[in-house]
């Protein structure tokens, strides 16, 4: 499992993340965040094997505002709230 962080402090909308991974998507205020289930977030856990694209989309980014990290596989998988704009996700 891993975990996708956008920190929206350091982005500034460049979207260099869009094309490296089809899950970034420029939001409503016209930064980057993490299409999951047809809702936005800011933070997302994956357990795919996607891990790669998510990573090419973080060195993509010229601001480092992409974080991708390793999760242990039941941390806070209980406590994920339902998707919501800009909160933490679970597919």
């Amino acid at each position: 499992m891993y975990r996708i962080t956008i920190d929206r402090d350091a982005c500034d909308g460049v979207f260099a993340c869009l094309v490296r991974d089809d899950r970034f998507v420029e939001d409503s205020e016209g930064l980057a965040a993490i299409e999951t289930d047809d809702q936005t977030a800011i933070e997302a856990t994956f357990d795919d094997d996607r891990r790669d694209d998510a990573e090419q989309a973080a060195a993509a980014c010229p601001l480092d505002a992409i974080h991708v990290e390793s999760v242990e596989e039941d941390a806070g998988a209980a406590d994920t709230p339902a998707a919501s704009d800009h909160e933490e996700v679970q597919p």
